[in-house]
């Protein structure tokens, strides 16, 4: 097939071993002559996908035996319902960073549970920056932000401290490159951006702050009955977890430090082309800028639909911007290789030939 340079937000790139995997396992799963799409996920052979799933993510980001891991439905917004729900109870306040539209969706929802204090915002400028200087409040319920955010183009590299439960969503930058995992009680990722496609959702929680967990929560919404049935409460999804699995396998061959190195290696490549060429523009802050989604413009708004068509002709599929910010985007997750972003910066640099 001809090369396809994917720079899409999500459902994102796979790496191709899990893309094989999945075609295997669509004709025969795991020796049993049925397809991964009609397989009992109460077999043992599909537990043993659940099983080992989790026990990747554990390795991978070296989780202690005070954490649980299961995959849920509903994507990373479900959880922001699911969250107040469980953690925020009759009286308290959560505190939330406004940072973009998924946080701000995450505040909207917790509202309807409770009182939320938003912390900070960068509404102000556009969300083109992370806020940093804020104190959270002792008294808080929980702690909750958004490490990268996809429509804007802003990653938080570094978090806070807190003396209150943490908990991060993590969609689109999970397993990007190393952090401390234990500085947060709750994370919760949904994994068609960097982690498989879209149909399942990663969901940590430090058992601490289950004990916390309000009792009158409906059985479907309820961390501690998936938890208790190890994500198979309801028929899981399963062929996205199965894809997980082999995605995770792959992240871990590679190791959180070397992919760093590789997304570093994507963005800085990006970045600098964006600075040097006379037609683009960045629209973020330097220092907040992310690595996973690469928001940038054209000086003249009237070439963006030529360019749009140039990558079109050079295969360079999923660069139109969110369709509430418009511009040009380029998510580099982990699948993404240099040589994609490489193909893009010569795009760019051939279009400044013609348009400059």
């Amino acid at each position: 097939m001809t090369k396809v340079h994917n720079f899409s937000a999500g459902p994102a790139i796979l790496p191709q071993s899990a893309i094989d995997a999945s075609i295997e396992a669509l004709q025969n799963f795991s020796g049993t002559n049925l397809s991964l799409l009609e397989v009992s996920h109460r077999s043992k052979e599909y537990e043993a996908v659940v099983a080992e799933a989790v026990q990747l993510v554990k390795d991978i980001l070296n989780l202690s035996a005070d954490y649980e891991v299961v995959f849920l439905q509903g994507g990373a917004s479900l959880q922001f319902d699911m969250i107040p729900m469980n953690f925020l109870g009759s009286g308290q306040t959560a505190a939330y960073v406004n940072t973009g539209v998924w946080a701000g969706r995450a505040i909207k929802e917790a509202k309807m549970f409770g009182t939320v204090n938003v912390l900070a915002s960068s509404e102000d400028k556009n969300f083109n920056y992370i806020p940093k200087d804020y104190t959270i409040p002792a008294d808080a319920a929980y702690y909750h932000c958004t490490s990268n955010n996809t429509i804007y183009g802003t990653e938080m590299f570094e978090f806070p401290k807190s003396s209150v439960p943490m908990i991060c969503d993590m969609s689109s930058d999970i397993f990007s490159r190393p952090f401390d995992a234990s500085q947060f009680d709750m994370i919760y990722a949904g994994a068609q951006k960097n982690m498989g496609p879209a149909g399942t959702t990663l969901v940590i929680i430090k058992k601490s702050l289950l004990e916390k967990a309000n009792e009158k929560v409906p059985t479907m919404l309820n961390y501690k009955i998936h938890i208790e049935n190890g994500s198979m409460y309801n028929t899981p999804s399963v062929f996205a977890i199965f894809v997980c699995m082999h995605t995770l396998r792959w992240i871990k061959s590679i190791g959180l430090e070397a992919m760093e190195i590789r997304n570093k290696a994507k963005a800085d490549l990006l970045y600098a082309e964006i600075d040097r060429n006379s037609l683009f523009v960045g629209t973020v802050v330097p220092e907040d800028r992310s690595r996973m989604n690469v928001n940038f413009v054209l000086k003249d708004k009237n070439l963006e639909a030529d360019f749009l068509k140039f990558c079109e002709s050079r295969n360079l599929s999923g660069l139109k911007g969110h369709r509430s910010v418009g511009g040009l985007r380029a998510s580099l997750y982990n699948a993404l290789e240099l040589e994609s972003v490489q193909a893009l910066v010569n795009a760019m640099q051939d279009f400044e030939k013609v348009n400059a």
